[in-house]
């Protein structure tokens, strides 16, 4: 397997060429790959217990290190959560996230309206903007319908 280094500018736009730290480690590309194979935004438990099923011997220890290691090469994004876990993504993409208070699921929203916010920010302010994050919490459609009906009893 080919991997990019870090400073390679298509390291951090294509999701099928992983990016992975220091020296190759089975256990990494198995906590890599739960991240980017995954279709939510799993929490370190979640990685842990998928990659349990191919390397039953890994340690939580083990998958919080290499989701830490991953995070800060770029290969992966941290999204921390302040009422919970951090969760885990590997849409490197500039995207927001709508976090469910009730369930506490964390999922992708694309907001283009919000494409030139760094940029607004940095002609008002002169801040030079390196990055944000967005995470608007409130109830997933599933836990919305489900507190109606029971508001509705």
């Amino acid at each position: 397997m080919s991997v990019p280094s870090a400073a390679s500018p298509k390291a951090n736009s294509d999701r099928s060429k992983p990016v992975l730290p220091g020296k190759y480690s089975r256990q990494r590309e198995l906590v890599y790959r739960a991240v980017m194979e995954s279709s939510e935004h799993p929490t370190a438990e979640a990685v842990y217990q998928k990659v349990r099923c191919d390397c039953p011997d890994i340690s939580l220890g083990t998958v919080y290190r290499n989701l830490g290691r991953l995070a800060e090469c770029g290969a992966i994004r941290k999204i921390g959560v302040p009422e919970g876990s951090d969760h885990f993504d590997g849409t490197l993409r500039e995207h927001y996230h709508l976090f469910c208070t009730s369930c506490g699921c964390v999922c992708d929203v694309d907001l283009p309206e919000l494409e030139g916010l760094q940029q607004v920010v940095e002609q008002r302010t002169g801040f030079a903007v390196t990055g944000h994050d967005l995470i608007l919490r409130g109830l997933c459609e599933d836990c919305r319908k489900k507190s109606e009906k029971e508001n509705a009893q």
